[in-house]
């Protein structure tokens, strides 16, 4: 069984009744939408044409947002319907990154994410949903696609339908007739400054890049957030700094830095992975239910693998440490023996993210396959770097110092070229569009690197400054780029 709507576009006349019946049946909070009608114009005057879409939840058969979440708050009904529980939600906003349509918004009062839920409610009593009763002429048509007899699997088979965002392969259940391409098709029209009846949200001021469609203006949509800001930046940082350290210390020794502390690697290791690990907590809007990744994990979600990864990288390296602090001298070898499984750890706390941002279907940008090695090399960068204050600062560990911000460069300029899908190609124009005063955040994230290399070399406890900073500023247009494209 599997529930969802076919939408006549050729019948919808953009009365928003459906957006005004939904918001009254579940009390949507103000700027919350669980569906909302999108305007087109094309054409220029005196000959244009409006075109409108109704957007929602696609109750997909593969959904992302499901995969994603952590607590398994998210959950596909086995009549196909995608149903949330706000109480068991944490509030992480993993599952609105994975969603490819933009359905899911954060209820800030309840700290839960809320969607389109077919109104369950009501089709459990044998109602219709709210959307479907209000509509004027119809053009709303719920049923059972998995029902040959159904109303919405006949049409399906008598005329030709179109989707959003097929690519994504998520088997999305909300299908168009008569739907316009460029409508369907995010970020292909221009995007005016004011919209017809309201002002665009503030805080956007990158330009949008240039529209595939120049003749066609979008003039009526809902507005996405920025979920995921500075602190996600920093949490890749200080967890690049953690892993960092443990997987370069193994190597020191070869690397002509024996003289080094021997207890700062796993020292640094502990400390950042707690620093890692507050800002994750922080970052939710249930700050106090995040035990819940542990009481009622969801194992398809990589936010629990990498809680997992975290907790035993911690441990481990804290064991290392008190062994090292409490044992003998001659114990030291050990440690070093130790150490190389650490840095296996270390390497998995640092690129569990890609595989973590690879489940977020909806920002194309952050789903790079070579998103797990500049993620290593980000690590390599910052172990490295971060260990040269403690006696590490032969010319051996600048040199990979300087060869991982070479790498990692690349990786950047590779990241600001993508093209594989349209939403990746407008993130990649927003992350070299990204500003800093004067200058792009990425030309100044690459000047403050090479600064670093060069004071690695002469003074190299004074490389952490120019080096934490270049990498913050870029993993913050990173994060924020991946998610400037419209979905709706």
């Amino acid at each position: 069984m599997q529930y969802g709507f076919v939408i006549d576009q050729d019948a919808c006349i953009g009365c928003h009744a459906c957006t005004v019946a939904c918001k009254a049946e579940n009390d949507v909070p103000v700027g919350g939408f669980r569906t909302s009608v999108k305007y087109v114009e094309t054409g220029k005057f005196p000959a244009v044409k409006r075109s409108f879409l109704v957007q929602r939840c696609n109750h997909c058969t593969n959904p992302p947002c499901v995969a994603i979440c952590p607590v398994g708050a998210l959950t596909k009904r086995a009549d196909g319907i995608v149903d949330v529980d706000r109480d068991l939600c944490i509030g992480c906003r993993a599952c609105m990154q994975a969603c490819p349509y933009d359905a899911l918004y954060l209820n800030e009062d309840l700290g839960a994410v809320e969607k389109c839920h077919f109104c369950a409610h009501r089709i459990e009593k044998g109602l219709q949903p709210a959307c479907v009763t209000v509509c004027p002429v119809g053009a709303i048509i719920p049923g059972d696609f998995h029902d040959p007899e159904s109303r919405v699997s006949l049409i399906s088979k008598a005329k030709v339908l179109s989707a959003r965002r097929m690519e994504q392969e998520t088997g999305p259940n909300v299908r168009y007739i008569g739907a316009s391409e460029i409508a369907l098709e995010p970020g292909s029209a221009e995007k005016p400054p004011m919209y017809i009846w309201s002002q665009r949200r503030e805080g956007r001021p990158e330009a949008w890049p240039v529209a595939t469609e120049p003749d066609a203006r979008e003039v009526l949509n809902s507005e996405p957030r920025i979920e995921w800001g500075w602190t996600v930046a920093l949490y890749l940082l200080t967890k690049g700094i953690a892993g960092g350290a443990a997987i370069v210390a193994p190597f020191l020794f070869l690397l002509g830095s024996g003289g080094t502390r021997w207890w700062a690697p796993e020292a640094l290791a502990v400390l950042l992975t707690l620093v890692t690990v507050f800002l994750l907590v922080e970052d939710l809007a249930k700050p106090t239910h995040f035990m819940k990744l542990f009481t009622r994990p969801n194992w398809n979600s990589w936010l629990v693998k990498g809680g997992i990864v975290l907790t035993a990288f911690g441990g481990v390296s804290a064991a290392i440490l008190l062994l090292g602090l409490t044992g003998r001298i001659g114990q030291i070898g050990l440690v070093e023996e130790l150490r190389w499984g650490n840095a296996v750890l270390g390497a998995s706390a640092a690129g569990y993210t890609a595989f973590l941002f690879a489940q977020c279907k909806g920002r194309d940008l952050w789903e790079s396959r070579l998103l797990l090695p500049h993620l290593l090399v980000q690590a390599v960068l910052c172990g490295s770097v971060v260990l040269m204050p403690f006696g590490a600062g032969s010319f051996g560990v600048a040199a990979v110092f300087g060869a991982a911000v070479l790498a990692h460069l690349g990786f950047a300029w590779h990241e600001g070229h993508r093209a594989e899908t349209e939403n990746a190609r407008q993130a990649a124009g927003f992350l070299t569009s990204l500003r800093l005063g004067p200058v792009s955040m990425l030309t100044a994230s690459a000047a403050l690197l090479v600064l670093a290399v060069a004071t690695a070399f002469a003074v190299p406890a004074a490389a952490w400054v120019p080096a934490f900073a270049g990498l913050f500023l870029y993993e913050a247009a990173f994060v924020r780029a991946g998610q400037l494209p419209t979905l709706s």
